[in-house]
């Protein structure tokens, strides 16, 4: 399997990155693929600006949104649609 472009994007405050997290642990072994992605924390204010434009959290695979949803948030935000799921991620990951 290639080598996936992996990032995890949120900020501090929302309670749904350590889920996010888990879950992306479990996809990857899942997959079989490396472990190892880049962490964002919306926080920072040295992170690119196009990770601003996402909810929290948010797992992009190769610069996509695994959920399909488009970047465009303007401020931290939780998303509405919450912790995408093992499954979704793996499959992301897969193709």
């Amino acid at each position: 399997m290639s080598m996936a472009s992996i990032e995890l994007i949120f900020f501090g405050g929302c309670p749904n990155a350590e889920a996010a997290r888990d879950n992306l642990r479990a996809a990857a072994a899942a997959a079989g693929v490396d472990r190892q992605w880049q962490e964002w924390d919306q926080d920072d204010p040295h992170v690119p600006e196009r990770v601003r434009q996402y909810g929290s959290p948010t797992i992009l695979v190769n610069g996509r949104d695994v959920t399909g949803v488009e970047a465009g948030v303007a401020a931290a935000a939780c998303r509405a649609d919450g912790v995408p799921s093992v499954e979704t991620i793996r499959a992301a990951l897969a193709s």
